[in-house]
């Protein structure tokens, strides 16, 4: 039996409420309450940037190490959508994730990708 090397969680999130995916102060506490609730540990602070140079793309970026891997989000101002990537060799709870994003972002729907990696 193989065992899983990774376990990813992919998120397209839309509907966002635009406010919130565009507050750098609600992102450091969204990244943060994120790591802490899936029992994950942060390896150094996020990176937090804000891209606008190409329309239509704009929006802040997220990357946060976490021991057992990362945590990326793509923050789109127009439309206001999420793209998140959650990857641990750690398991997690999928669920935990998409609460958080609910609570965080007010999303309206999203489209779910789970996949265990193995090479």
């Amino acid at each position: 039996m193989n065992k899983s090397w990774g376990y990813h969680l992919i998120l397209d999130c839309n509907g966002c409420d635009p406010s919130a995916i565009r507050n750098e102060e609600l992102l450091v506490k969204w990244i943060g309450d994120l790591v802490e609730r899936i029992n994950m540990k942060a390896h150094g602070n996020p990176i937090i940037t804000y891209n606008g140079e190409q329309p239509y793309h704009s929006g802040y970026t997220v990357v946060q190490i976490i021991t057992t891997s990362s945590i990326v989000a793509h923050f789109i101002d127009e439309p206001a959508s999420v793209y998140l990537d959650v990857f641990s060799c750690k398991t997690f709870d999928p669920q935990i994730v998409k609460d958080i994003m609910r609570e965080y972002f007010d999303i309206s729907n999203y489209k779910e990708y789970y996949l265990s990696r193995q090479a």
